[in-house]
């Protein structure tokens, strides 16, 4: 059974001589499949914007098991390698607005605004957004969208994973 994560991240451009606020919006679509094992365990999932050279700008969203005593949740995040590699390590956890609890497959709407936390002001440019996840006892995947920010106009891309994400789908709309 796969169901849909859908995530939508709002931020406001600037027009360059008007000096009027435009807003802006990216949508992104993450299907987190259900797998069918003998032991299935939530993923944790980090959401971050990086330039088209890998440098990372900002991390949106981390989930992992807060609830596990004495924070032993937090030792699974350096599964997420990458993100791991790139932020996770310079992080303090729980980050507020940030990290939150695992989900279970399903449909997720989040919001974030230009010039507010965790979104910040993001300059124009090229970026991708990257989507990791990793099970206890299960797999990793990392999957990564470009796209121009601001958007000029709607424009619409995809990618899929194989096992632990299946497609993600970022809209950008002016």
């Amino acid at each position: 059974m796969r169901r849909l994560l859908a995530v939508t991240l709002t931020g406001l451009a600037t027009a360059p001589l008007a000096g009027a606020a435009a807003a802006a919006e990216l949508n992104v679509t993450v299907d987190i499949p259900h797998l069918d094992v003998a032991e299935y365990h939530k993923p944790c999932l980090s959401m971050w914007i990086e330039k088209a050279d890998q440098t990372p700008v900002t991390t949106l969203v981390v989930w992992y098991d807060q609830k596990k005593k004495d924070g032993e949740g937090a030792k699974w995040l350096k599964d997420m390698r990458q993100w791991w590699r790139k932020a996770g390590r310079d992080m303090t956890m729980p980050a507020d607005g940030v990290s939150g609890a695992t989900r279970a497959p399903g449909e997720q709407v989040l919001s974030f605004a230009d010039g507010k936390a965790p979104l910040g002001k993001l300059p124009a440019g090229d970026y991708q957004l990257v989507v990791e996840a990793a099970r206890e006892v299960g797999g990793r995947e990392l999957v990564r969208v470009p796209f121009t920010w601001p958007p000029a106009s709607a424009k619409t891309s995809q990618t899929k994973g194989d096992h632990e994400l299946g497609p993600v789908t970022l809209t950008v709309k002016p």
